[in-house]
């Protein structure tokens, strides 16, 4: 494998490891009943705004999919700094999504990456489009192709085979899990009123602990108890206290826009998420055969796999 392929094949894993951070930690459950934001009093009860938030779950999960505009900061972290924004739409019944990132976080690591990418995920494959300039290294093929489950079927590892199928789960941000996740909050409060993209909304926020989150994640089911303590110790030890959730629920009772945030003694991360068109067809498809890149299989052809 040239240098150049291997610059590229360190482009792509870095991009699918930010998709992955935006997205790791969303999976949850819950009920739904109850009223829309636009039925909500200016003051409201906790039971008031559990209803509210089960019902914005309810309507949620059954939209399936809706148009997003995504950004994540991190700060204070050295080379992986910087703002990455996705825009796109996404599904999550069946989980897919065609987004376009740009951003100063796609060159972290001094990857040299593009200024910005178009990604798509589908049938729990990752599709990358590196660029026609790249595509002139790889034998016109621009886009770059990660079957993370092809991969880890083939090692034969059952171990990974589980890691890898929870992760591919966990990589598209639901907006639905996350309400459910909130109803755990401790500390859930309705904030108020207020305008968010010319939407009317009512805003709540909460706080979950990483012990949540770590059980609220499907891929950290495959960690043995030992891994599970120590993922838990390292955190605390990094001082993450936990994650801060907050939703701003619009009069037709979806999430307008989530935010989640998280602070450790090396840095921090914001992650922004605004939907709009709840319902509309996420029509994603794959790119050509002709023009795809299947990343593990030049590895292995290199002997890298």
């Amino acid at each position: 494998m040239s240098k150049s392929a291997g610059k590229r094949a360190g482009i792509a894993v870095t991009v699918v490891a930010l998709a992955v951070g935006v997205a790791g930690c969303q999976d949850g459950t819950g009920k739904a009943s109850g009223a829309p934001a636009s039925e909500a009093p200016k003051t409201q009860s906790l039971g008031d705004i559990t209803k509210v938030i089960q019902a914005a779950y309810e309507k949620t999960s059954a939209a399936k999919a809706a148009k997003v505009k995504m950004t994540m900061s991190m700060t204070g972290t050295g080379a992986d700094s910087g703002t990455v924004e996705m825009t796109g739409v996404q599904g999550w019944d069946p989980a897919v999504m065609d987004i376009t990132m740009k951003g100063s976080m796609l060159s972290a690591g001094g990857t040299g990456g593009p200024e910005q990418m178009r990604m798509v995920m589908l049938d729990n494959v990752m599709y990358m489009d590196m660029g026609a300039k790249q595509a002139a290294e790889m034998d016109g093929k621009r886009w770059m192709k990660m079957d993370l489950k092809a991969a880890a079927d083939m090692s034969g590892d059952k171990s990974l085979q589980k890691q890898m199928t929870g992760g591919l789960d966990n990589m598209n941000q639901d907006p639905a899990q996350q309400l459910a996740l909130l109803l755990d909050s401790p500390n859930l409060k309705h904030v108020g009123a207020e305008k968010i993209n010319g939407m009317e909304t009512q805003h709540y926020k909460g706080t979950l602990t990483f012990e949540q989150m770590l059980e609220a994640n499907k891929a950290s089911k495959t960690l043995s108890k030992k891994d599970h303590d120590a993922l838990v110790a390292s955190m605390k030890k990094a001082g993450l206290k936990g994650y801060d959730t907050e939703v701003w629920v619009n009069e037709d009772g979806y999430p307008a826009r989530m935010d989640v945030g998280m602070t450790m003694a090396q840095g921090s991360m914001q992650i922004r998420a605004d939907y709009s068109d709840y319902g509309t067809q996420a029509a994603v498809q794959a790119p050509p055969a002709k023009d795809t890149l299947d990343l593990f299989e030049m590895l292995k052809g290199a002997g890298q796999a």
